[in-house]
């Protein structure tokens, strides 16, 4: 088999799982339920965010918290202050790349 098979958690639970880390990538599978989120953090590499689920409530440096639907895509830059979480009853579900993948 040529290919690597990588699975999400299929859940409704809080998930934050690391599906690929290697030199090339990061990537990432988030489940949120209502306040709940991940702590204040500075991104440390481009950092690309794909809405699958719900409503993504998300404040970047110092700018007022922004929402983003289902199917929505972000790109945030590296060096960023981010708040990211869900305010809405429905779940929210996220993909995240980090690329290049951050150096330890």
């Amino acid at each position: 088999m040529v290919e690597k098979v990588y699975n999400m958690t299929n859940s409704n639970d809080r998930t934050v799982e690391m599906l690929i880390s290697d030199e090339n990538v990061h990537y990432l599978h988030m489940i949120f339920n209502k306040e709940e989120g991940l702590p204040e953090h500075f991104s440390n590499s481009t950092v690309y965010m794909t809405v699958l689920k719900g409503t993504l409530s998300i404040g970047l440096d110092e700018q007022e918290i922004h929402e983003y639907k289902q199917g929505s895509i972000l790109k945030i830059p590296y060096k960023t202050k981010m708040n990211v979480g869900n305010k809405h009853d429905e779940i929210l579900e996220l993909i995240v790349v980090k690329a290049p993948a951050p150096v330890k």
